[in-house]
């Protein structure tokens, strides 16, 4: 492994970096922060749809450097910029307390959704209204973990690339199509005209989860809408859907939180999907 480039904390590679904590500042530059091991070493491997690298520089600390040597190298030989930076660099780059020593600049990646449809996609998650990071973030890795071909933030959501859901997805940002800023009305018609069925996941829903499984009605291409963490999905939303889903609650919980929702809708539709044979 080659040395780093060093880096001053006053050099404008670290000021840009820094900017990108605001989300004008990375829709402008078109550009994103990915801390840690996982999200650095999946951005490493991610190409662009034109075969372009999505990393464009790393900075990293020397103990990182040596311990990740491989996530290091493999950076640099994609033509990444690697930096040494202290651990004060890292500290006014990063936006968690306490930094892993390895953050990546990265390329949006976001796909269009025409692509998307194209694809004839099986399994879709659709965040409408939802506008906590970290929820989106882990919403996204549990479509991921599911198996599904893609996920899509609708405009009413929150961006994409905000820190905590790089951060929240755990490298499944990198993983699949993720399409943004679309009308909930848009995506909704558009995945129905590519012959997708759409379930909205609502605890007041009038179709229940467990009986869609055992009448044996979810093995198609299916989207799911996910709403908001405190209000659930408008009446308008619900509306769209061909049918509105609750989770079953077996116990004495209140409700279930928007991403552990999220993950028993996506995993029932997975093992349906796979049980007819069509995943």
């Amino acid at each position: 492994m080659g040395t780093p480039e060093p880096i001053s904390p006053r050099s404008p590679r670290v000021t840009a970096a820094r900017r990108l904590a605001k989300r004008a500042f990375r829709g402008k530059e078109r550009r994103f922060i990915a801390e840690g091991p996982q999200a650095v070493r999946e951005a490493v491997a991610h190409r662009g749809d034109g075969g372009e690298p999505t990393l464009i520089e790393l900075f990293t600390t020397v103990e990182a450097a040596e311990r990740y040597a491989d996530i290091v190298d493999a950076a640099r030989a994609t033509g990444a910029r690697v930096h040494f930076a202290p651990d004060a660099v890292l500290a006014e780059v990063s936006q968690t307390v306490t930094p892993q020593g390895l953050l990546g600049v990265c390329r949006f990646l976001d796909s269009p959704f025409e692509e998307i449809l194209r694809a004839r996609p099986r399994l879709v998650a659709v965040l409408a209204h939802v506008r906590d990071p970290g929820n989106a973030g882990t919403v996204l890795r549990c479509a991921d973990a599911a198996g599904a071909d893609a996920v899509v933030l609708t405009d009413a959501s929150v961006d994409l690339y905000n820190p905590k859901s790089v951060r929240a997805s755990v490298g499944s940002l990198f993983h699949l199509p993720v399409a943004v800023g679309v009308p909930v009305e848009q995506a909704v018609q558009g995945l129905r005209d590519v012959g997708v069925r759409i379930l909205a996941a609502d605890g007041a829903g009038a179709h229940d989860l467990d009986d869609e499984l055992d009448a044996g009605t979810m093995g198609g291409p299916t989207a799911w809408i996910f709403g908001n963490e405190a209000w659930g999905l408008p009446a308008e939303t619900r509306a769209l859907a061909d049918a509105v889903v609750r989770v079953p609650i077996h116990g004495k919980a209140e409700s279930l939180n928007l991403a552990t929702a999220a993950a028993v809708c996506l995993y029932a539709s997975a093992r349906a999907q796979r049980v007819r044979g069509t995943c």
